[in-house]
C-alpha cells in the first residue's frame, strides 16, 4: 500500500527534519495498527507546494519534484506508524511546528480549514529510506482524490535505513499528545 503525500515531505522525513504527518483523510480509510503495519509514501507535487513549505525547507521542493519527473515516480520512503493523536486543541499545533516543514498558513488552510467536519490527526511516523528506491510509470489510475494506492512493489518494513530511534519517536508522540491531544 502507498499513501499519497508531497514528495518534499518524503524527503523531509528521510532527512530527519520531519516526524509527523497532519492528515484529515486517508489514514482511517485503512485499518492500521500502530507499530506494526507498514506502507510507502507515493510522492506528489503541485506548484503551490513552494509557498506552503517554510523557507528553511525550500530545498526539499526540488528533490520532491525530481521524484515525479518525466512520466515516472520514484518511491523511496517507507513508513511505520509510531502514534496517532487526534487534534483536540488546534492552538497547540504551533508547539510542534519543528516536527514538520509546512508554513503556519498551510497548516491552517490546508489542514484545519479543509474538510472542517473531519478531525485533524497528527501521525507520528517512523520513516525508513528504502534500500532500493522503486521507480514506477506515472499512470492515470494513480491520479484523483484518493489517498491510498496499490503499487507494484513490496516492502515489509524491515529493510532500509530507519531515520529516528524508537525513543525519539515515543518522545514525539508524548510531545504531540501534550500539545494537541
Amino acid at each position: 500500500m502507498a499513501l499519497k503525500e508531497w514528495g518534499a515531505v518524503a524527503h523531509g522525513l528521510l532527512d530527519g527534519r520531519q516526524t509527523v504527518l497532519l492528515r484529515k483523510g486517508g489514514i482511517h480509510e485503512k485499518r492500521f495498527q500502530v507499530g506494526r503495519d507498514t506502507f510507502v509514501l507515493f510522492p506528489t507535487v503541485a506548484h503551490s507546494h513552494r509557498e506552503r513549505v517554510r523557507d528553511e525547507h525550500a530545498d526539499l521542493i526540488g528533490l520532491g519534484e525530481a521524484d515525479v519527473a518525466g512520466g515516472r515516480l520514484t518511491v523511496r520512503c517507507g513508513i511505520t506508524l509510531a502514534g496517532v493523536v487526534p487534534v483536540e486543541r488546534a492552538e497547540g499545533l504551533v508547539d510542534i511546528r519543528d516536527l514538520h516543514i509546512w508554513t503556519a498558513e498551510s497548516v491552517r488552510r490546508d489542514r484545519l480549514e479543509f474538510r472542517p467536519k473531519h478531525r485533524l490527526q497528527v501521525l507520528v511516523v517512523a520513516a525508513v529510506s528504502l534500500p532500493d528506491p522503486v521507480t514506477v510509470p506515472r499512470l492515470d489510475e494513480y491520479g484523483g482524490c484518493k489517498s491510498w494506492l496499490d503499487l507494484p512493489l513490496s516492502w515489509d518494513g524491515r529493510q532500509g535505513r530507519r531515520v529516528h530511534s524508537d525513543e525519539r519517536l515515543a518522545a514525539d508522540v508524548e510531545r504531540v499528545r501534550a500539545a494537541v491531544g
